[in-house]
C-alpha cells in the first residue's frame, strides 16, 4: 500500500510552551531556532517528507506568527505534486467560539478542514520533539497488524519513567495496559521485554512517544462520537482505548528526545557538537530541511575551534568557540570566548551606516562583542552584547528572571534582542 496516498499527517503546533520561556515569549516551541540554522517543525516535517508523506496540516494556535511564515517561506512543493503543508490556524466559529483545549481538542476542531482529502490512516505528531524515523516502518506495523491505533513507544530507564506514559504488550506487540506518568513505587509492575541491547542500558519501560497512527474511522469515531469531550490524546483517547481496539506499539530503538524543558534544549543543541552525535545532521538519505536563505559562507579570522557547530553567514573573530552552536549571521568580535553555549544568531545584517550610527549613540552592534565571555548560555536572536560582557552560568546561579536575561537550571538565556551593554557581568 503507497503510504503517501492513503495517509495525512497532523503535526501539533503546539501550546502555550511555558516550561521552554523566554525562548517562547513571542514564538510558538515549533518555531524555536535549533542547530544553528532549523526550526524545530522541521524535524517532523523532514521526517515526513523523507518518509514518503507529503500531505501535511501543522495546527497552530499560540505565538503563531513565526511558525506560520517559516513554513510559508519554506515547504512548497512542485506545481505538478499533490504535496502540501498546510496551517490550519486555531479558529472561533459560530458553533464553536472556543480555542484549541488540547491536542485532541485541536484535531476534533480541525477535522472539517481536512476530512475532504482522500486518505484510510491519520499520522499525529507533536512540533517540539528531535528524532529522525521513517514512519513507513511504523505504518507496514500498523497495517501487518491490522490495528486500529498504533503508538511509537521508546525504551527509558527507571529515573525517566515517571515523566511519561508507560505501557505494557503481549507477545504480538498489541497493548494490553497503559499509566500515565507512573509514581516511582509503580514501575515494578511496568517493566518490558525491550530487547537485550535496551536492557543492558537500563531501559526496561516502554515509553509513548506521543506519536500515533489511527485509522481514519476509529480517529473520527472517537472524536466526533465516543469521547466529543475529551481534550488530550495522552490522557483520555488513548488509555479508555486499549480495552476496546486493536491498539499496537511499534518499538522505536533511535535517538529521540522531547524538547520540554531550557536544559533538555540546551543539552540537545550541544550533543549536536560531539564527535558522533547521536542526531546524524550529516546523514545521506535523512536529510533535515529548512528555508533556503541563500546566506554566504561564514568568514573566519583567527579563531580556535573544538567541536564546534558553525552556521552560513557568521563573521567571526573570536578568540576560541568551544561545544557551542553558533547559528546564522552571527557576529563575534576580538577576544572574546564562547564556551558550552547556543548563540542563535541574527534575523539580517546591520548596514556599515547602521553599525556607525550604533556606535556613536553608544550602542552595541548586532552581535557578540571584543573580549566577551560567554559559558553555559543561550543568546536568542537579534541580541546587542558590548564589549568586555562576561556570562558565566551554572549551577552556582538560582534559577531568576530578569528584564533582559532569564536563568534556568543554571543555564543563562538572554532575552530575543536584548542589549547587553559594555562591561555587563551574570554569574
Amino acid at each position: 500500500m503507497a503510504i503517501s496516498k492513503s495517509l495525512v499527517s497532523i503535526i501539533m503546533g503546539g501550546g502555550a510552551g511555558s516550561r521552554l520561556y523566554p525562548l517562547t515569549a513571542a514564538r510558538s516551541k515549533p518555531a524555536v531556532p535549533i542547530a544553528g540554522k532549523y526550526r524545530l517543525v522541521d524535524i517532523p516535517i523532514s521526517n515526513c517528507i523523507n518518509s514518503n508523506i507529503n500531505r501535511m496540516f501543522v495546527l497552530t494556535q499560540y505565538n503563531s506568527a513565526s511558525l506560520n511564515r517559516h513554513i510559508k517561506n519554506t515547504y512548497q512543493f512542485s506545481l505538478f505534486s499533490s504535496g502540501f503543508v498546510d496551517i490550519l490556524a486555531a479558529e472561533q466559529t459560530p458553533d464553536n467560539p472556543t480555542w484549541f483545549q488540547g491536542t485532541a481538542d485541536a484535531v476534533r476542531q480541525s477535522v472539517r478542514h481536512f476530512e475532504r482529502y482522500d486518505f484510510d490512516y491519520v499520522l499525529i505528531l507533536s512540533g517540539d520533539q528531535l528524532y529522525q524515523m521513517d514512519f513507513g516502518d511504523m505504518f507496514d506495523h500498523h497495517v501487518k497488524n491490522n490495528a486500529d491505533i498504533t503508538i511509537a513507544t521508546i525504551p527509558v530507564t527507571e529515573r525517566e519513567a515517571p515523566e511519561f506514559g508507560i505501557l505494557k504488550s503481549n507477545d504480538e506487540n498489541i497493548i494490553t495496559s497503559f499509566i500515565e506518568k507512573p509514581k516511582k513505587e509503580l514501575l515494578g509492575d511496568w517493566i518490558s521485554e525491550t530487547g537485550t541491547e535496551m536492557k543492558d542500558q537500563g531501559k526496561i519501560y516502554l515509553a509513548s512517544m506521543g506519536i500515533y497512527i489511527f485509522s481514519r474511522k476509529i480517529l473520527f469515531d472517537l472524536l466526533q462520537v465516543e469521547k466529543k469531550e475529551a481534550t488530550d490524546f495522552g490522557k483520555e483517547i488513548i488509555p479508555p482505548s486499549i480495552s476496546k481496539y486493536k491498539v499496537a506499539s511499534f518499538q522505536y530503538d533511535g535517538y529521540w528526545t522531547d524538547i520540554g524543558n531550557i536544559y533538555s534544549f540546551f543539552e540537545a543543541n550541544l550533543a549536536l557538537t560531539l564527535e558522533i552525535p547521536p542526531f546524524n545532521l550529516f546523514h545521506n538519505t535523512k536529510t533535515v530541511y529548512s528555508r533556503a536563505r541563500m546566506l554566504p559562507p561564514s568568514k573566519i579570522s583567527g579563531t580556535t575551534f573544538k567541536s564546534a557547530l558553525i552556521s552560513e553567514g557568521c563573521i567571526i573573530h573570536a578568540a576560541a568557540i568551544e561545544s557551542s552552536v553558533i547559528g546564522i549571521r552571527t557576529r563575534i568580535g576580538l577576544g572574546t570566548t564562547i564556551l558550552t553555549s547556543y548563540i542563535m544568531g541574527s534575523d539580517y545584517y546591520e548596514t556599515l551606516q547602521e553599525i556607525n550610527y550604533d556606535q556613536e549613540k553608544g550602542l552595541p552592534i548586532i552581535g557578540i562583542g571584543d573580549n566577551c565571555y560567554i559559558k553555559n548560555a543561550i543568546v536568542d536572536k537579534n541580541c546587542r552584547i558590548g564589549n568586555d560582557v562576561k556570562i558565566n552560568g551554572g549551577i552556582h546561579l538560582p534559577d531568576s528572571d530578569h528584564s533582559l536575561y532569564t536563568v534556568k537550571d543554571g543555564i543563562v538565556v538572554v532575552k530575543k534582542g536584548s542589549v547587553i551593554p559594555d562591561g555587563f557581568i551574570i554569574g
